[in-house]
């Protein structure tokens, strides 16, 4: 995206006394920190900061047009290629059919019934007691967590989770809840973090695959730290739903032995194709939830025909040729992991489909992802505040329709790149 100098320069100047009261209001929200430094970076950059891109087409195999360039899209989180999967386009017109395109209403009032069904399925699939659905992930912490953590209580939350649910736990923190922040690589630190009253509850939080370098914490020894301090461990797995751990079934899965005695969160819109969140629960907790989640209250449903796609996705999950797509994206994985290893570049993650390239330089990063899109292969440039500040990198997600070439093609791009940028190993980015 090359943003126009002059619309920018205009951002940064200074309302007219005639000014509408929107531009008035532009006026002020530029004198904000972030807002002053993020123009001023926009101004700096021009196109090269590789946000807000305009895709034009994509075919099954993740090549398409972004601003007017052919490339291999690295950029999608439909891991399991199933986005363009007949049964699954033929499901969404089968819920069209029964159902509108949009079954409006509050969940409060009523649910249409695909959702008891994918809710049943969902927790068969898991072997846990029950879910509950809701319109996304970021909606669900910003229902869930508030609704857990009450007035007193203690939310215990890993430095590196998820921006979504740091977002959440403001709610929770301005209705009484006590936030405080831990590194998950340190499980020994649940001692302090859940120290609390008697008569307090305590959530601890964490992501069971960090969006950004693809990597896991050590989920079975907080498990059991969390255990230990009476706390309940809440694992946040948008990222490794169906994609990651034994049958896909997450990254809480196996070093845990079971999700039943956790709190797991998993997203339907990435590896599954479709929209929404859920989470596990009991049917007890189900109602509560139901009774306290103001986001599962006041927002909209899944519209029906996603209802259906997941219903499709898990037909395909509860069948063989789970595994079958499981070892065409993971053999991808490993393919691309070991051809990094094998230039000398320094990577993060691979347990599951997101490796991370990380460059450091916020400059130098944009350099990079801007060389790899011109040599015909779009990755994610993520730098600060979506990683620290000295933490810029390139985010690859391999998605299991990924042709053996284009991923070749992207090894070599790379290879070529790092004699331009260097690749750094760095700590700290999740």
């Amino acid at each position: 995206m090359q943003v126009n100098p002059i619309f920018l320069r205009s951002l940064n100047g200074h309302a007219s006394k005639t000014a509408s009261r929107v531009e008035q209001l532009c006026e002020h929200l530029r004198k904000d920190r972030y807002v002053r430094v993020a123009l001023g970076f926009l101004e700096r950059t021009g196109g090269d900061h590789m946000k807000d891109l305009s895709m034009g087409s994509c075919d099954k195999h993740r090549v398409g047009f972004m601003e007017g360039q052919r490339v291999v899209n690295f950029g999608s989180a439909n891991f399991l290629g199933l986005d363009f999967d007949p049964r699954l386009q033929d499901a969404v017109h089968r819920g069209v059919e029964k159902w509108g395109v949009h079954q409006y209403s509050s969940r409060t009032f009523y649910s249409i019934e695909p959702y008891e069904e994918v809710e049943s399925r969902l927790a068969a699939w898991l072997d846990v007691e029950d879910t509950l659905l809701f319109p996304c992930v970021t909606k669900l912490h910003a229902g869930a967590l508030p609704a857990l953590a009450g007035k007193g209580d203690v939310l215990a939350i890993d430095r590196f989770s998820h921006n979504s649910i740091w977002k959440a736990s403001k709610i929770a923190s301005a209705n009484g809840a006590e936030v405080r922040e831990f590194d998950a690589n340190d499980p020994d630190a649940l001692a302090k973090v859940c120290k609390r009253p008697k008569k307090a509850n305590c959530i601890v939080v964490v992501d069971g695959v960090y969006s950004m370098t693809g990597e896991t914490p050590r989920l079975g020894e907080l498990d059991t730290a969390a255990k230990q301090h009476g706390a309940l461990l809440y694992v946040d797995d948008a990222h490794g739903t169906g994609v990651v751990g034994p049958g896909g079934k997450g990254a809480a899965y196996e070093p845990i032995g079971s999700l039943r005695d956790i709190l797991y969160v998993g997203s339907l819109s990435k590896g599954f194709s479709a929209l929404g969140g859920f989470i596990t629960c009991t049917p007890a907790l189900k109602l509560i939830l139901k009774l306290k989640s103001d986001s599962y209250i006041f927002s909209g449903p899944i519209p029906p025909p996603y209802l259906e796609v997941i219903k499709q996705v898990l037909d395909i999950v509860e069948s063989p040729e789970h595994e079958c797509l499981l070892g065409e994206l993971r053999a991808r994985v490993n393919h691309f992991t070991s051809g990094l290893r094998q230039k000398g570049v320094k990577f993060r993650g691979g347990i599951g489909p997101i490796v991370s390239i990380v460059v450091g330089d916020i400059e130098k990063t944009l350099e990079a992802g801007r060389r790899l899109f011109e040599l015909g292969y779009y990755v994610q440039s993520v730098t600060y505040p979506a990683v620290p500040l000295n933490g810029g990198l390139l985010r690859v997600q391999i998605n299991a329709n990924h042709t053996w070439e284009a991923i070749e093609g992207l090894l070599e791009a790379i290879g070529n790149v790092s004699r331009c940028v260097c690749f750094v190993g760095l700590e700290g980015v999740a």
